[in-house]
This record gives C-alpha cells, sequence and structure tokens, in this order.
C-alpha cells in the first residue's frame, strides 16, 4: 500500500494525504515522552554518567524519575501541540509527496515503481520536501522540549512573537541544513528497508496468512526505523543543537550551554569537547522513539489506507444504496 502500486488499487493524493496526517496525530500521542528524553539528552553538554557529578540526566529510567519529580507528568508533553501540528503536517506532505512521486517515475521512467531503490529516492525527497514545510513548527517543538522550570514560553503563540521579535524570521529555520542532510537518508532509508523487509515477509510468510498482515507492518516499520535512526542519528544532534541557539538562558538549569557558530562550527566544538560519543547522546530513547513511531506510522498509514479503499469499493457503495 506504501507507494504507488499499478497492479493495485490505491489511494489518491488526497487520500495519502488523510492517511499520513492521520497516523502521523496518533502517532505522536504515544511516542511524545520518548522525543522528549531523547531532546534533554541530546542538548546536554555532559556527559551522560553517573559518574560524573554536574551531569543532570545519567540514564532513562534516572531522566523520567528526575523530570516526574521536578517538573511533573506533563512535562513528557512538553510542546505536544506544535509537535502535533509538525506530525500532522509532515505526515501529510510527505506521503503525498511520496505517492505522487513514486507514481511520477512509473509513468514517465522505466524504473519499476516497487523498486526499493526508488522508494529509498522518493522517500528521502518526500521528507525534504515536508521539512521544508513543517521546520517553524519543528524548532518551536524543540524549544517547548527543552525549556525548564520556570518556563520561557508559556504558550504557542507568546514563543512565536517572542521569537520573531528578538532573534527574527530565520530563527524558525534554525538548523534546517542539517535537517535537510538528515532527513534525506533517514526517511529514504525508511522506505527503502520497509519495502525490502515487506518483501522479504512475502516470501517468508505464506501468502494465504493475511490475518497478520497490520502486525507485520508494524514490525517492517520498526526495523526500518531503527536501522535507518542509527545510520542518521548524528545529524539530529546537530540539528538538535543549532535549534535551540539563542535560548541558551533558558538552558542553564540542565548544565553547561554552548554557541554554535553553524553546521560545521558545531560539530567541531561537539567533537573536542565531547568526543566521538556526543554525536550519540540520546541513541536509547531515539531508537526507542524510532522503533515505536516508524513502526506506527506505517501501521497506521497502512490501516487508514487499506479503510478509505474499503469505504471507495463498489460492494461497499451497494451495501449504503442497499
Amino acid at each position: 500500500m506504501v507507494g504507488y502500486d499499478p497492479e493495485a488499487k490505491g489511494v489518491s493524493t488526497a487520500e495519502a494525504a488523510a492517511a499520513g496526517s492521520a497516523s502521523g496525530l496518533v502517532t505522536r500521542v504515544f511516542v511524545s515522552p520518548l522525543d522528549v528524553l531523547k531532546i534533554r539528552f541530546q542538548l546536554q553538554i555532559e556527559q551522560l554518567s553517573s559518574k560524573n557529578p554536574a551531569a543532570k540526566y545519567h540514564s532513562i529510567l534516572q531522566a523520567v524519575q528526575r523530570i516526574m519529580h521536578e517538573e511533573g507528568l506533563t512535562a513528557f508533553w512538553k510542546g505536544h501541540v506544535p509537535a502535533q501540528f509538525l506530525s500532522v503536517g509532515f505526515g501529510a506532505v510527505q506521503f503525498m509527496a511520496f505517492e505522487s512521486l513514486t507514481e511520477l517515475v512509473h509513468n514517465v521512467t522505466s524504473f519499476n515503481a516497487r523498486d526499493s531503490f526508488v522508494h529509498l529516492v522518493c522517500g528521502g525527497l518526500a521528507a525534504c520536501t515536508a521539512t521544508v514545510a513543517v521546520q517553524p513548527v519543528d524548532t518551536l517543538r524543540t524549544r517547548f522540549a527543552a525549556q525548564g522550570e520556570p518556563k520561557i514560553y508559556p504558550n504557542l503563540r507568546h514563543a512565536v512573537v517572542t521569537m520573531y521579535q528578538t532573534e527574527g524570521p530565520r530563527t524558525f529555520y534554525r538548523g534546517l541544513t542539517p535537517t535537510l542532510v538528515a532527513i534525506f537518508p533517514y526517511a529514504g532509508l525508511q522506505f527503502f528497508f520497509y519495502n525490502i523487509l515487506q518483501q522479504f515477509s512475502k516470501r517468508v510468510i505464506p501468502g494465504e496468512r493475511k490475518n497478520g498482515g497490520n502486525f507485520k507492518n508494524l514490525v517492517c516499520g520498526s526495523c526500518a526505523g531503527v536501522i535507518s535512526k542509527t545510520l542518521t542519528y548524528p545529524l539530529d544532534v546537530v540539528k538538535k543543537r543549532l535549534q535551540v541557539g539563542g535560548f541558551e538562558h533558558a538552558r542553564a538549569a540542565f548544565g553547561q550551554v554552548r554557541t554554535y557558530g553553524g553546521l560545521l562550527d558545531c560539530v567541531r566544538q561537539i567533537m573536542q569537547e565531547e568526543g566521538p560519543g556526543g554525536f550519540f547522546k540520546g541513541l536509547s530513547p531515539s531508537l526507542l522513539k524510532a522503533a515505536f513511531s516508524t513502526g506506527l506510522v506505517f501501521f497506521w498509514y497502512e490501516l487508514f489506507c487499506s479503510l478509505l479503499c474499503t469505504l471507495k469499493s463498489p460492494e461497499s457503495t451497494k451495501r449504503k444504496e442497499g
């Protein structure tokens, strides 16, 4: 169902957008706590170890307990409103663009639209398109998830107005370069491995056993998410560091803060001060999030597409008329 298939009845562009936005909305509710943990870990300059007394966070369990104690349960959904805008908008644009691109490849080239390499390229391009569309919301989401108590931004409107007045419109696109550099291979590899794993599962699992199709989509999506996230994670750390630039005063309670002059300067400082391991801070919650989010996104997208196809099928139309 993911991607254009000339041999099957697929969804329209509008239906792909609707299914993509719905899948993003539902998934975001479940993965928001892991996202907050990941961002907190990524932004911490100090080593993630209990041996370092200056480190605020040491491990997933310790971070959960500390956030609960200091900020309460709702802290795990900090920035949830802009995050939902991000997920809904990104899901809609990404899947709409992906379906359109794979159909375009089928119509104007000699490549097979179901080929894994086609999914790699189209998936990357679709994600880049979606990223440009929702980057301002992603920056807002990161700011909300990163701030401690007392809050610098009490609500979304205040954050938008304050950032625009004090830092200018370009601040909403902080970290766009590493985001685009990272999102193309990350999303492309997601679609690439999802396609490969789906094809592999069809050869391993007998064709008659279709009852486990939804579970298979979840497993294939989760595995694709873990593989692609591991391969592209360092750029995600750099992006988060750049997105909180100009926001250092809100990070004082979390430990050391740094100011970066751009992508290369950020990479240089992380390497010098934190070593290669600095590029993989927060990898554990990030992999958990990638497994859950990617698996759920593909799971819900396939499910919603199937429902839409069922609703517009001749049998369904006849039942309504009857």
